[in-house]
């Protein structure tokens, strides 16, 4: 694994913990990989590694790693992505897929190649293996909902909401290529093409930056992304969609609320309550109508059936060893494990039109399908 901080923690405690709950090929955590040996090396003792290493190059050419799990910031992604896959291993890559277009294009080619080869690769929105929100889909797909026409997504945070937050690599774009926009609002859209199962054709898109200069080592630095955004999509089976991202939301630590409404039903979903998930019959008779709470912790529920006994709520750090656990089982089986780099460079091309719309005051930009 490669990056040791904040993802490269989740990461591990998925690695550490999914052969105790789910039957997985046997793996052993080999190394992880950070810049400075001595911190690297405390973390990898902490967090289940055998080994640190600081040079990844001689680390993916090693005969004995097979798998390599990037957790560094984005603007790394490309450079070992295509040499972990070149190399022959598979590979898991945290969202978004990259910084650039150009960037996300040649890691999915090189994928292409690579499964050809027997070699899988996996793009990392975790949120899709939220239990409730899994279900949400298995609803959808089932037609509970009848047509779905439109839906709602935001996610917002308040971690930068005061202006003397310092500085931090997020808020470069040479580093993190945006905001809001790639860090949050990507999983936001990735779940509107998750949950509808459908294709977005149109954007709209607008930015904001709301402070424009933070506390850096060496003084005031200027911040390079966006603070926030919104957008408008437009889906094929007449879907729409609205998208809202803030990393300065104050008050909202970690939600993501998503609201789906169909012909026959509705759905509601917040990540603060990430066990429970809202739904609607409208085909009950009308004084019996009203949404109801459900507590996605039964057997019968997505992954559930490894966890506690009924009742017992999961957390978030859950979805990420559900996540490992769908990679592990996609390379024993040979199968190609979703979300695919493709699937990622379609949310890569997303972002990149609503950037373009925010460019050209949120005018109408479309999308191939």
């Amino acid at each position: 694994m490669i990056g040791y901080a904040f993802m490269g923690k989740v990461h591990s405690n998925a690695w550490r913990n999914v052969a105790s709950f789910f039957d997985v090929p046997a793996f052993e955590q080999k190394v992880l990989v950070g810049r400075d040996a001595s911190l690297v090396a405390e973390a990898a003792a902490k967090y289940g590694w055998t080994e640190s290493a600081t040079d990844w190059r001689s680390v993916i050419e090693r005969d004995d790693i097979h798998i390599v799990d990037i957790c560094a910031p984005g603007w790394m992604h490309a450079e070992i992505a295509i040499a972990a896959l070149e190399a022959g291993k598979h590979v898991l890559v945290e969202k978004p897929l990259a910084n650039t277009l150009a960037e996300a294009e040649a890691m999915t080619a090189a994928a292409g190649i690579a499964r050809g080869k027997g070699v899988q690769s996996m793009i990392g929105f975790n949120y899709r293996r939220v239990p409730a929100l899994a279900l949400a889909r298995e609803l959808i797909a089932e037609g509970r909902l009848g047509t779905v026409r439109h839906v709602r997504a935001a996610y917002l945070q308040d971690w930068l909401a005061d202006a003397k937050s310092p500085m931090t690599w997020r808020l470069r774009k040479e580093m993190a290529g945006s905001g809001a926009l790639g860090d949050i609002a990507s999983h936001a859209i990735d779940q509107v093409l998750f949950l509808t199962g459908q294709t977005i054709t149109e954007v709209t898109g607008t930015l904001r930056t709301f402070v424009a200069a933070r506390p850096g080592p060496d003084g005031m630095e200027e911040v390079t992304v966006d603070d926030a955004v919104w957008a408008t999509l437009g889906l094929t089976g007449n879907v729409g969609a609205s998208i809202e991202a803030s990393r300065v939301a104050t008050g909202r630590k970690n939600s993501l609320r998503i609201e789906v409404f169909g012909s026959s039903g509705s759905l509601t979903f917040d990540l603060e309550n990430l066990n429970e998930l809202g739904f609607l019959d409208a085909t009950s008779p009308i004084r019996e109508q009203g949404f109801r709470r459900i507590l996605v912790n039964e057997p019968e529920h997505p992954y559930m059936g490894a966890w506690w006994p009924q009742g017992h709520i999961i957390g978030w750090e859950h979805t990420f060893t559900h996540q490992i656990r769908d990679f592990l089982l996609a390379i024993r089986d040979g199968n190609q494990p979703s979300p695919s780099f493709e699937e990622g460079l379609n949310v890569q091309h997303i972002l990149a039109a609503v950037e373009e719309s925010a460019a050209a005051k949120s005018s109408l930009i479309q999308l191939s399908t």
